[in-house]
Order: structure tokens, then sequence, then C-alpha cells
């Protein structure tokens, strides 16, 4: 047996978290941008959660879960529209004479 019982090795021919990960952000990269965009404000706000002043704390939570879930939304549209403009507006303005 090996003295590394407790890491995970994946099996021949898959790839393993990092590279999965890399080519994953390959084919779509706004996903992390969306991912780090929520981490960032659920951070800050977490962060101003001292200075919140006389405002309730479900009052405070609530509010950064809409922030948050407004970057990971606003990330998901601008992937949806570069897809659209890739595959629809890119590929006409390569065949102009084809219909």
């Amino acid at each position: 047996m090996s003295a590394n019982k407790g890491w995970w090795v994946p099996p021949e021919g898959e790839d393993s978290v990092s590279q999965k990960f890399l080519r994953k952000t390959r084919e779509s990269p706004l996903v992390p941008v969306g991912l780090g965009g929520c981490l960032a404000v659920a951070a800050y706000r977490i962060y101003r959660l001292k200075a919140r002043g006389s405002t309730k704390m479900s009052i405070h939570l609530i509010h950064t879960r809409v922030a948050a879930q407004a970057c990971a939304v606003g990330a998901v549209m601008l992937g949806a529209v570069y897809t659209m403009y890739r595959d629809y507006i890119k590929r006409i303005a390569q065949d102009p004479g084809e219909k």
C-alpha cells in the first residue's frame, strides 16, 4: 500500500480537478467571473457587518444575498449575450453570401 492513502488520485484517462477547472474556464469564461463577483460582494458585505448601524441583521443579510445574486445573474446574462453573438452575429458576418 502507498503511504499517501488520504490523497485522491483520478483514474487513468480522467482529468484532475485543476485540469477540469481550467477546461471549464476556457469553455465558459464568465462562470469564474460571476463566482468571483459573488464572493467579492459577500466578503465586502460581511466586512461591513459591524458598520451596519441600526439596520436589522436579517435585512443586512437579505441585501447581501441580493447583491451577490445580482453578480451571478449578470455574469450569466453576459455569457448568454456573448454566446448569441458568437453563434449568430459572428457566423452571419463570416458567411455573407450564404442564406
